[in-house]
């Protein structure tokens, strides 16, 4: 799961409008999460999936759909 957003977005080369905005947070908001306020499972969430390795997103959007990593490959494989 990320964990250090901002570390994350500077490496990524965005400002926190543009970071933030891929997963539907104003800057404002995204600015309170990185000075220390707790973020929201369902924000953790779209961050892993936007920002996270590729085994983290897949595992999250298993987790959403409920079935294995395994059974997702297939699905995407067909």
């Amino acid at each position: 799961m990320v964990s250090n957003h901002k570390v994350i977005r500077v490496k990524a080369g965005l400002n926190q409008s543009q970071f933030w905005s891929r997963i539907g947070v104003t800057q404002s908001g995204g600015s309170r999460y990185e000075s220390g306020r707790n973020v929201p499972a369902q924000v953790k969430k779209l961050l892993t999936l936007a920002f996270g390795s590729n085994n983290e997103a897949l595992s999250e959007l298993a987790k959403l759909r409920n079935v294995s990593v395994d059974d997702l490959r297939k699905q995407v494989a067909k």
